[in-house]
């Protein structure tokens, strides 16, 4: 059984198609998404009409429940932000915000246990250098083999006790996070990962699915979402 987790898209569909590509290149049986998947980007209801296609299980992200309900969470929400969301509904029909309704705090494929930033709340976040006790404390309870999580936009493997907890990377948004804000640049790739189950165990692969920057750059030109600050990370 191959289980392929993706997040993080952020209403980028050319990433979508990169990471689409890429599993016509590498099949799975099953999909799970981590959720995160139309707010900030330019192209939210294109990102749904491909998640829909897909028939896969979606966890809810900070940000899908943001759009919904405008409750900003953990992460404080600047008056810009606010007009994206905005602008983010108006692109939605009333079958794609229920289908967004639809997405669940958590699934469950063994033997991986998804969600998003951890298995008690969308705005946790996992970091790979946190401290330990920290670490642990947010992965508390679950026994499963495989804990996946998003929201940091980070590949990355850190075990806890006998499992292991893995983050995929984001689709739309992959960038290094030890640059400062200002000077971000994202990655060309959408990042994503494979949970091999096996007889023996498991195996994780971590996949990166070129894209095009120019496709990017000129998806947000051609919208009129309010903020187009990501356009100098993309060119």
């Amino acid at each position: 059984m191959r289980i392929g987790l993706f997040s993080d898209i952020h209403g980028n569909a050319v990433a979508f198609d990169a990471l689409l590509s890429d599993l016509e290149r590498r099949p799975v049986d099953l999909l799970v998404c981590l959720g995160d998947v139309v707010q900030g980007g330019p192209q939210p209801a294109e990102c749904l009409e491909r998640l829909r296609s897909l028939d896969c299980r979606v966890v809810m992200g900070n940000a899908d429940w943001f759009v919904l309900t405008g409750e900003p969470g953990a992460e404080l929400v600047t008056e810009l932000q606010e007009a994206v969301r905005t602008w983010t509904l108006e692109q939605l029909s009333d079958a794609d915000r229920e289908y967004v309704r639809s997405f669940t705090p958590t699934v469950e494929e063994p033997p991986v246990l998804a969600f998003h930033g951890s298995p008690a709340s969308w705005d946790d976040v996992i970091l790979p250098g946190m401290p330990e006790e920290d670490f642990r404390r947010l992965l508390d309870g679950p026994e499963t083999a495989v804990l996946a999580g998003g929201h940091t936009h980070q590949q990355f493997l850190r075990r806890r006790g006998a499992s292991t907890f893995v983050n995929p990377g984001s689709v739309g948004l992959s960038y290094d996070h030890a640059l400062v804000e200002e000077a971000v640049r994202f990655d060309p790739w959408a990042a994503w990962a494979v949970v091999e189950a096996l007889d023996e165990g498991f195996s994780i692969e971590f996949r990166r699915a070129p894209l095009d920057r120019e496709q990017v750059v000129a998806a947000i030109e051609a919208s009129d979402i309010p903020d187009k600050r990501r356009l100098e990370g993309w060119r």
